[in-house]
């Protein structure tokens, strides 16, 4: 008969002594987690009551929804390019053509592969081109094309907290944007460098108009909502972040661009243009939002006149 084994004096006291150490070990770490708790309430606290402007600024970014604007405003501004490269192709002057392709060169910086096919599409016969797109194809391509100018008007009412404008006083505001784009993309070579004069002047002169065209993009799309002075804080962060961008661009794109339709052909490039695009309108996003929150101010307001902070957010 096999002797049952119960456990005995010192065993019940090996058990005792390590659910006793387990306790203890389970009560430091949930007092230091309180302690870390409350340290973060207090930081929080403390940068509330010494940079409120950056608290408002992470709330504000919270209720636009930033990467998903971002993300939108890009989706859209990519369909809106490709159709847009091929009419301006079909039915543009000979002399536009010509600086467009020059104006991506000095943006982008592109060589390559990528040159290569950019100049197939805008060295093509015109006639060949509008024969394939037609009239009602272009119609449609503009027509599109404000679907862009939505998504920027809506990020735009977002920053700045207001509801949607109406269609009668909106729908004239958006191919009118696309076409001030459209000039401003064309006049990149020249501006760069500072009409033959130099890059010592192309430089301020491309920020100078980078400001006055996103300064004039707020108002537009916001239709006239908002008064000019508040929307210049937006204007200018977003005009000096592109423009150190577009340097970065020259830096990064036509390696990334050649290698990707290298590995991948076509799809590769979509991929490469799409992410730089939603990097470009993540800045642009951040940018304006800040410009709207920085304007909103209670020291900044008083001088620009800024509206009122409404009490919710409809788009």
């Amino acid at each position: 008969m096999r002797a049952s084994r119960e456990p005995g004096p010192a065993a019940d006291g090996v058990r005792s002594r390590r659910r006793g150490r387990a306790a203890g070990l389970r009560s430091r770490w949930r007092g230091r987690a309180a302690r870390l708790r409350a340290g973060l309430v207090r930081l929080r606290g403390t940068a509330e009551e010494r940079f409120p402007v950056i608290t408002r600024l992470t709330s504000h970014l919270i209720a636009v929804n930033l990467l998903d604007s971002a993300t939108r405003l890009a989706a859209q501004a990519f369909l809106t390019a490709v159709p847009l490269l091929f009419l301006v192709a079909a039915f543009a002057p000979q002399g536009v053509r010509n600086q467009i392709v020059t104006s991506v060169h000095d943006v982008l910086g592109i060589s390559g592969a990528a040159d290569q096919q950019l100049k197939q599409v805008y060295q093509a016969d015109p006639a060949t081109l509008q024969q394939s797109t037609g009239l009602v194809s272009a119609l449609m391509v503009l027509l599109s094309a404000t679907a862009c100018s939505r998504a920027m008007q809506r990020l735009c009412q977002r920053a700045w907290l207001m509801p949607s404008a109406g269609a009668r006083v909106a729908a004239w505001r958006w191919p009118v944007w696309i076409a001030g784009w459209m000039a401003v993309i064309a006049l990149q070579g020249p501006l760069r460098e500072g009409f033959g004069v130099g890059m010592w002047l192309g430089l301020p002169l491309l920020l100078a108009v980078e400001v006055g065209v996103w300064w004039w993009t707020q108002h537009l799309l916001l239709a006239a909502r908002v008064p000019w002075l508040p929307l210049l804080p937006g204007a200018v962060l977003t005009a000096v972040a592109l423009t150190a961008l577009t340097v970065i661009a020259k830096l990064y794109v036509p390696t990334a661009l050649n290698r990707s339709l290298d590995r991948y052909g076509s799809l590769g490039a979509v991929f490469t243009v799409l992410s730089w695009l939603i990097a470009l309108c993540v800045v642009v996003a951040l940018c304006i939002t800040a410009g709207a929150v920085i304007a909103r101010e209670p020291a900044v307001s008083r001088r620009l006149g800024s509206p009122d902070r409404p009490n919710s957010l409809e788009t």
